[in-house]
């Protein structure tokens, strides 16, 4: 059925999926000595702003919208710009970086809606499935099995 207010909800979570985006394409780059900081942090974020909007709508289309948004800007801030200058030069962290996102993406958006309940039951457990009721002495069980 369609509906403005999810339309609307698909829009806003394409615009905060870009704005993630131009952050982490910007800050991709920065090292703190030989740890790639920028990188690690904006993973974390752009995973993050995924899982949220996927578990607080519950839905896929919302969490598509998102990863949208981060993969256009990505795209766009990768290319060269009009000067020439590039914000995503071509070394291994901004490969690792434009990879990531789509990867990101495609996760969280596949991710099922319930996953399978693993239940135990006694019998799994080795335990006996009649520990209600109190075990008989052999003098019960031989009286009970003659008047049978």
């Amino acid at each position: 059925m369609f509906s403005w207010s999810r339309v609307g909800t698909w829009i806003v979570a394409f615009v905060a999926g870009a704005v993630y985006g131009v952050a982490g394409t910007i800050a991709h780059a920065y090292t703190l000595a030989w740890f790639p900081l920028g990188l690690i942090l904006a993973l974390i974020g752009s995973g993050a702003l995924l899982a949220a909007v996927r578990l607080l709508t519950s839905d896929r289309w919302a969490a598509l919208g998102t990863g949208l948004g981060l993969m256009v800007a990505t795209l766009v801030f990768s290319g060269a710009g009009p000067g020439g200058s590039v914000v995503v030069p071509q070394t291994s962290l901004g490969v690792v970086w434009t990879i990531s996102v789509p990867l990101l993406v495609a996760l969280v958006v596949a991710w099922p809606e319930h996953l399978p309940r693993m239940t135990t039951t006694a019998q799994d457990e080795g335990e006996d499935t009649d520990a209600a009721t109190p075990a008989r002495t052999a003098g019960e069980a031989s009286a009970a099995d003659r008047s049978a």
